[in-house]
């Protein structure tokens, strides 16, 4: 079972830029299952149809989303149609759609996300204990934990308590790619942070004007996604082989 795990898809330009690779990218390392982070695919805030079905087109199995799952309203009916999306667990409200289980061939895989609580300022569930009683709960094969999460030392610190589960902790959220891949003690596979998948030249997606200027007089400003070069991050996970892999394609 090899999985293809796609960092936070930014911006319809990251979409379009996936689209361009992945078939390459499935051909090369002979994928089975595709997950892509797009909680930021609109514009940098949240999904909507149309880009639901552009990541079905390219034969994406499951879509995780994060802090921006509702700031597009369109959401709420995906949701209701049964889609291939699942929103963070560890929402006090949700009941139903933060895990999703893939069938193929013989094997199953539970795809759990989760939003981490530090630096949030979103009222939140424990992830922890969530993604515990989740996995005490729902027999799987395998299990991928998507923790979208600001801060690395709770990244970090899940990825210690859920090891020894058959499966991966993969962090999003914060756009930039660590380098710290791993398979922990009890043989978990492990990444501090997958990366994001759009403007390559921006701050974290964003037209890097409007966040300097941000940072120089304090004002909130309207966040418009960077144009230029892309970039696309992702990771890897080869279950039969036990190997966790890199994948950062820039354009120049």
């Amino acid at each position: 079972m090899r999985v293809l795990f796609v960092g936070d898809v930014y911006g319809e330009d990251g979409v379009s830029f996936l689209a361009k690779n992945i078939d390459e990218i499935k051909k090369q390392y002979k994928i089975n299952i595709v997950i892509v982070n797009g909680e930021n695919a609109s514009g940098g805030k949240g999904i909507t149809k149309k880009i639901y079905k552009d990541f079905m087109k390219m034969g994406v199995s499951c879509i995780t989303m994060g802090n921006h799952s509702f700031s597009n309203k369109e959401i709420d009916e995906l949701l209701e149609d049964g889609s291939n999306i699942c929103i963070p667990a560890n929402y006090p409200a949700n009941t139903k759609n933060g895990y999703i289980t893939i069938k193929y061939n013989n094997e199953t895989i539970t795809v759990i996300n989760l939003l981490g609580r530090v630096y949030m300022n979103i009222p939140l569930d424990c992830p922890f204990k969530k993604a515990k009683e989740i996995i005490d709960n729902v027999k799987s094969d395998y299990y991928i934990v998507d923790m979208h999460a600001e801060a690395t030392s709770e990244k970090k610190a899940l990825g210690y308590y859920l090891d020894g589960i058959n499966g991966a902790v993969l962090g999003t959220h914060t756009h930039v790619p660590t380098c710290d891949e791993a398979i922990l003690e009890k043989g978990t596979f492990y990444i501090t942070d997958v990366g994001m998948t759009g403007p390559l030249d921006g701050v974290i997606g964003v037209e890097k004007e409007l966040i300097i200027q941000k940072f120089l007089d304090g004002r909130q400003v309207k966040n418009v996604c960077a144009k230029g070069r892309m970039q696309l991050n992702a990771v890897v996970i080869d279950f039969d082989n036990k190997k966790i892999s890199r994948i950062n394609i820039k354009e120049k």
